[in-house]
C-alpha cells in the first residue's frame, strides 16, 4: 500500500491534476478577495524599474503570481527541482508565470542542487527584460533572508522589490515557515514598502547590511499587510 501511494504521488498525471486544481483554487481566491494596495500607486512606482527581482517570504507566497496584472509583464519564478516542487511548477505555469528550475542556495553556495545553473538563468532572464520572483528565506529558516538574492541583485544590476500579500481569511499550518493557505471570500492586502539596490562593487559588509535591510523590509511589509486586515501575522504565532 505504501509503495502504491508513493508511486501515485510521484506519477505525472497525479502531479498535473493537483497542480491544475491548485491553480484554479488560487484563481478563485484572488477573484473573491477585495485587495487594497499599499502604497495605492505601487504599480506606478514599480513599473519604471522593471525588470526587477520580486522577493517574498516562503509560506506567504501562494498568491504572488497575481501581482502580474498585465499581459505585457513577463515574469519567471525560481522553483525547486524536488518532486514537491512539481505541483508548484504546474500551478505557476497555468497561472502564466515562467519557470526557472533549481535551488539558488540562499547562503551563497550555488553549486548545490543545481544552484549554479539557476543563478545564471536568473541573471540572463533579467538581462532579457523579464522579471524574476523568488523567496528570500534561507532554506528551513523562516524569515531569515539569505545572501543569494543580494548576490543576484549585485550581479544583474536590477533592484529588489520586497512585498507581502495577505488575506483576512486563511488557514495557517504549524510547520517551519508557518505556511498560510489563503481562503476565498474575504479581503486582501498587498504591501510594497521600498526597493533595494545593490551596488555592483558591494563588498561583504555592504551585502550583509543590505541582506538585513531586505529581511527587515519583508518583515515590516508582512506585519503591515496583516495589520491592515486586522489579522495576526505568521510571526505572531
Amino acid at each position: 500500500m505504501k509503495k502504491l501511494l508513493r508511486n501515485t504521488l510521484r506519477s505525472s498525471w497525479f502531479q498535473r491534476a493537483v497542480g491544475v486544481l491548485a491553480a484554479e483554487y488560487l484563481r478563485l481566491v484572488w477573484r473573491t478577495n477585495k485587495f487594497t494596495f499599499d502604497p495605492p500607486d505601487v504599480y506606478e512606482r514599480v513599473e519604471p524599474q522593471i525588470p526587477a527581482i520580486f522577493a517574498f517570504w516562503h509560506g506567504q507566497h501562494f498568491l504572488t503570481p497575481f501581482i502580474k496584472n498585465k499581459d505585457s509583464y513577463r515574469a519567471k519564478v525560481l522553483i525547486s527541482r524536488h518532486r514537491d516542487g512539481e505541483f508548484n511548477a504546474i500551478a505557476v505555469e497555468r497561472l502564466g508565470i515562467g519557470l526557472i528550475r533549481g535551488s539558488g542556495d540562499h547562503g551563497g553556495a550555488f553549486h548545490r542542487k543545481g544552484g549554479v545553473g539557476a543563478f545564471k538563468e536568473m541573471v540572463r532572464t533579467l538581462q532579457d527584460g523579464c522579471n524574476v520572483a523568488l523567496t528570500a528565506d534561507v532554506p528551513k529558516r523562516a524569515r531569515v533572508a539569505g545572501l543569494g538574492i543580494i548576490m543576484l541583485a549585485r550581479e544583474s544590476g536590477r533592484p529588489i522589490m520586497p512585498f507581502a500579500m495577505a488575506t483576512s481569511r486563511f488557514i495557517r499550518l504549524k510547520n517551519w515557515d508557518r505556511t498560510t493557505i489563503n481562503l476565498p471570500f474575504g479581503r486582501g492586502a498587498l504591501v510594497g514598502i521600498k526597493e533595494i539596490h545593490v551596488p555592483a562593487d558591494a563588498d561583504a559588509a555592504t551585502m550583509e547590511a543590505l541582506r538585513l535591510e531586505l529581511e527587515e523590509t519583508l518583515n515590516e511589509a508582512t506585519r503591515r499587510a496583516y495589520a491592515q486586515l486586522g489579522r495576526p501575522g505568521p510571526q505572531d504565532g
